[in-house]
């Protein structure tokens, strides 16, 4: 894949792309902690089939830059899902098929859910995505919690300094948590870590966990999208849910009864032996969603 830049109105963006300009776009989206060489396999299997994909550093990560000092690091899923809409507009991209987990899943269902014209359709790792900030401070069941640790550990200014000074072995920590039954190598993961050397990664990732639970506030650039957001809009563009069964942190149990927050084509797949990183641990089973919908 050739890797480039574009600017837009906040970020220069580094981005991979294969396939013909003027083919049906595909954005594949990483989640945190993961990076774009995530998507090596995936991008590989799509390699001959006359499409367009595109695979971008989130803000924070890889060769991404904010383009003012000024600007807020936010990590909030409203400047996430804005830098989305904002790269398919510099890239004139009319709609595409967005696909991605984690915080590039959230990223894909907050463009879905309000600019679903964009969207030709969603593969979205563990479903609705679409965090609900008011209801923050219901706890969930102990062992639940307890899996929530690096959140609440990124609360405190020890987190802080933990993620600065260790990200390398703590990054690797959630990576094997997460996906318990994913055998990955040094290399494998060195590959992605590099990305987290981006002199924002701190900052936007430490912001995204404090905001997400209304601990601080959010950059007022993106007021009114969190606001929308705030309502749990429903997508309505064609859907298809990769769950790991063995997804260490957001448990397959917990997106069983997402199909509420979709009021269209709606399928949820769970994937056997997969954890957390489904473009990883299963790409073959990731790329097939992808060609369903674009057909």
């Amino acid at each position: 894949m050739t890797q480039r830049h574009i600017k837009t109105p906040v970020l220069d963006i580094a981005y991979r792309q294969t396939g013909p300009a003027d083919a049906p776009a595909i954005v594949l989206l990483h989640g945190f902690p993961y990076s774009a060489q995530g998507y090596d396999e995936v991008t590989s299997l799509l390699a001959d089939k006359a499409l367009r994909v595109i695979v971008p550093d989130l803000r924070g990560y890889g060769g991404t830059r904010f383009l003012s000092a000024d600007t807020m690091r936010s990590g909030e899923q409203a400047a996430l899902g804005s830098d989305l809409l904002d790269l398919l507009d510099a890239l004139n991209i009319e709609n595409a098929v967005l696909a991605g987990y984690d915080w590039g899943g959230r990223a894909a269902c907050v463009v879905s859910a309000l600019w679903p014209e964009r969207v030709r359709g969603l593969v979205s790792g563990n479903g609705y995505n679409i965090q609900n900030i008011a209801a923050s401070a219901t706890p969930a069941d102990p062992a639940q919690e307890r899996r929530l640790w690096y959140q609440y550990y990124f609360h405190l200014a020890r987190g802080h300094n933990g993620l600065t000074a260790n990200r390398y072995d703590l990054c690797k920590l959630l990576w094997t948590l997460w996906s318990p039954s994913w055998t990955f190598d040094e290399a494998t993961y060195a590959r992605s870590a590099a990305a987290f050397e981006n002199p924002d990664f701190v900052d936007v990732v430490i912001h995204s966990y404090r905001h997400r639970f209304g601990s601080v506030a959010g950059d007022p650039a993106y007021a009114e999208i969190e606001a929308k957001l705030a309502t749990q809009p429903a997508i309505r563009v064609p859907t298809i849910d990769l769950q790991g069964a063995d997804d260490g942190v957001n448990l397959a149990a917990g997106s069983e009864g997402h199909a509420k927050h979709f009021s269209g084509r709606y399928e949820r797949r769970v994937l056997e032996g997969v954890g957390h990183n489904p473009p990883q641990e299963a790409p073959r089973a990731f790329v097939a969603a992808v060609l369903e919908l674009c057909r």
